[in-house]
């Protein structure tokens, strides 16, 4: 079975972690958010595994991809990603 993937910009807003896709994408470009300790540009493939950190202002957020899906649930977002350091 193939590993999912999926643009990094879409799984910060489909995991509603970033809550637009226009956000994500200026925190990507600015050189906030790293995949597995690499700076990432918007268009980066992230897959289950992946530990993700975006630094909002003071703040360090990360987090390990636990499933990647174009869909979910408002409730079920959180699901998505186990939070490492917040």
């Amino acid at each position: 079975m193939e590993t999912a993937t999926m643009r990094l910009d879409k799984f910060l807003k489909v995991s509603r972690i970033i809550k637009r896709r226009t956000i994500a994408n200026e925190a990507c470009a600015a050189g906030r958010v790293t995949v597995n300790g690499k700076v990432a540009k918007p268009s980066a493939e992230v897959k289950e595994g992946d530990v993700l950190s975006i630094r909002m202002g003071e703040r360090l957020f990360t987090a390990r991809v636990e499933s990647v899906r174009e869909t979910v649930r408002k409730e079920d977002a959180d699901g998505m990603y186990t939070v490492i350091q917040n």
